[in-house]
């Protein structure tokens, strides 16, 4: 029989490989569905191998020596024990079973082409299973040199060179991962590829290219299948983010508990373990869920979603394995995570650990993210404020340390110039205002929950109190049920001396704003003009003093310089007037409103003593203007 080559002694036969050969097959191999119908060779049988390979390509003495020395027999110590244990009945073939052979049957069949000394195309694909298959059979220098233990052996080492190789060879320990953690190749991978990944891969020029190229346009690849980049191109600290998220949750933690080990920095484990829950976690998109079925990863790229149980797993595991410091992982990103667990109804332990975190660094969020719907099981609110406010609180606690630990502060005048923190409370406190405004349509939302969250904010957080006035508004327009003593206790948490003019003009006109309320506003809008007029009084005696003849120490260059200086503060002198005159007319509307208001009263039968107590503290009739502070309730 003539063989075209080597490679054509097998066959495949439906689930049946055959070596072609004149030789009858005397040993049958089965792994799993698959039979592998091989020769141990007995000298007994006299089959004259010289006949057999008369061809040119069959004329290596090196292969004839090998077959006449049993190809099986002298290459593996488990088949040749199981050989000599097997009593088949005579004329019938040896039937050996090896379903448990690490590879299945991929790694038999390139197993028995090298026992039969066929080129064996080895890569970093199938060289963990092969390695772990010639273990398995006990394919050692003891039998014959250079077997494949050996081969495999320094192929690995080859592999590691590569980072891309390095990471496909770790893959491929999921098949085979109890023998290949006996023989250490998956702690192999994770080492080489944990150093890799905290040195400088351009230092070294190291094969980094990604998934999405197969080839570099400057690379070429060996006879062994290994990819050599000539170039090596520029990356940045991101580089393995992609390649890292192809593996398994259990290699991929092992792989970032290896690099903190190695002193990676907690900015690129962060952004690594964003990049794999992103990738594994639909849920993170509010534009979808785990229902969906599949997630995108990258165009044109698809994956199984896992189910709702596995993505909980996964989700507990990636909070666990977030760095502590603070910063490093992004708000935006840690909100996701919360919501996320909420919907996969995640243990308690880590919706705690993301709420201190989220709290630790509150003062980065964005709103749209803190609206976490409420998915609890007694849904009293459209969203979930109590998360919110336990967020908050730990915010407070944060900040509270800062202040303690800040040398120099000792009231409150003090933290609002001294505090390294005043920054972020302010942030948050805004936030917080906008969180209440979204929130208070909510007809289900309880008054005594809203204060609880507005009340945590301190005064001195708040430049101005426009915020939460607007939320006051909102609750009291969407709540119209609620008393009067229940809306006076709802604005005792503004301050109506820090609202703006804008607001001040607004909450005027309000009607939903308690009368006492409203009194306040005018008061202290009417203080504020009374006391920019004297400011403007003050600065206009300043400039007419300016402009005596006794004042003026320079004389003018020119007549012409002179008529421009005198055009200016005439200009300066016009300006000021329409501004005093403006805000004349302002304190005269706020009278004329003052005097409606007071009419209004005495028609609701108020007495009228307590008016005239008023009037005398508003000043109306009177020339001193008494002062107020801006808590004193009226």
């Amino acid at each position: 029989m003539k063989l075209g080559s080597k490679a054509d002694i097998f066959q495949l036969e439906g689930q049946t490989w055959k070596c072609t050969t004149e030789l009858v097959s005397d040993v049958v191999v089965e792994v799993g569905e698959m039979s592998f119908h091989l020769h141990k060779h007995d000298y007994q049988k006299g089959y004259d191998f010289e006949g057999i390979f008369n061809s040119s390509v069959w004329t290596d003495p090196v292969f004839t020596n090998k077959m006449k020395m049993f190809p099986l027999l002298n290459r593996s110590g488990l088949l040749k024990k199981m050989i000599s244990e097997c009593h088949g009945e005579d004329g019938k073939a040896c039937v050996l079973q090896l379903h448990d052979i690490p590879g299945g049957a991929k790694a038999f069949e390139l197993i028995a082409k090298f026992c039969y000394d066929v080129k064996l195309e080895m890569n970093a694909l199938n060289v963990v299973s092969l390695h772990c298959a010639a273990e398995y059979l006990c394919m050692t220098e003891d039998y014959v040199g250079g077997n494949l233990i050996l081969q495999t052996e320094n192929f690995l080492n080859e592999v590691f060179n590569s980072w891309k190789d390095s990471i496909k060879a770790l893959e491929s320990c999921e098949s085979v991962l109890s023998y290949a953690e006996d023989l250490h190749v998956v702690s192999r991978c994770i080492n080489t590829l944990a150093s890799k990944a905290c040195a400088d891969p351009n230092l070294f020029g190291w094969s980094v290219v990604g998934r999405t190229s197969m080839k570099s346009p400057g690379g070429s690849a060996l006879w062994n299948g290994i990819v050599a980049e000539e170039t090596p191109r520029s990356t940045g600290a991101d580089w393995w983010y992609e390649d890292a998220s192809f593996l398994s949750l259990p290699l991929f933690k092992r792989l970032i508990l290896a690099m903190e080990a190695k002193g990676m920095k907690p900015e690129n484990i962060a952004g690594a373990l964003m990049f794999y829950a992103r990738r594994f976690l639909p849920c993170l998109s509010r534009n979808s869920s785990f229902r969906d079925g599949t997630t995108r990863i990258t165009p044109g790229a698809s994956v199984s979603a896992p189910s709702e149980s596995d993505q909980r797993v996964f989700l507990e595991e990636i909070v666990g394995l977030l760095p502590m410091k603070k910063g490093v992982t992004s708000t935006k990103f840690l909100l996701g995570m919360l919501r996320t667990s909420m919907i996969l109804h995640a243990s308690p332990s880590s919706r705690e650990n993301l709420e201190k975190r989220i709290g630790a660094q509150l003062d980065e969020a964005a709103l749209e993210d803190l609206l976490i719907p409420n998915l609890g099981y007694s849904v009293e609110t459209l969203y979930d404020i109590d998360c919110v406010q336990r967020i908050l609180d730990h915010f407070m606690l944060t900040d509270q340390s800062i202040l303690a630990t800040s040398p120099g502060i000792v009231d409150e005048g003090q933290v609002m110039t001294s505090s390294p923190s005043l920054t972020p409370m302010t942030m948050v406190a805004k936030l917080i205002d906008g969180y209440l405004a979204e929130v208070a349509p909510d007809v289900n939302l309880k008054l005594p929950k809203f204060q609880s969250l507005a009340v945590v904010i301190p005064d001195y957080a708040r430049p101005l109190d426009d915020g939460i006035y607007r939320a006051i508004d909102v609750y009291l327009k969407s709540h119209p049920w609620l008393s009067e003593s229940e809306r006076e206790q709802l604005c005792r948490l503004m301050n109506c001396q820090k609202l703006s003019l804008e607001a001040c003009t607004h909450a005027a006109q309000n009607e939903r704003l308690p009368l006492r309320v409203v009194v306040q506003v005018l008061f202290f809008e009417q203080l504020r003009l009374r006391t920019s007029i004297a400011g403007w009084f003050f600065v206009s005696d300043n400039m007419e003093n300016s402009h005596a003849p006794n004042g003026n120490t320079m004389l003018p260059k020119s007549n012409h310089g002179t008529i421009q200086t005198e055009i200016t503060q005439d200009q300066k002198e016009n300006d000021h007037r329409v501004g005093v005159e403006d805000i004349r007319l302002r304190v005269s509307e706020l009278e004329k409103e003052c005097l409606s208001m007071k009419q209004e009263i005495e028609k609701l039968g108020k007495p009228k003593n307590g008016w005239n107590i008023f009037s005398k503290k508003f000043g109306f009739g009177v020339k001193s203007q008494p002062t107020l502070h801006a808590n004193e309730s009226l």
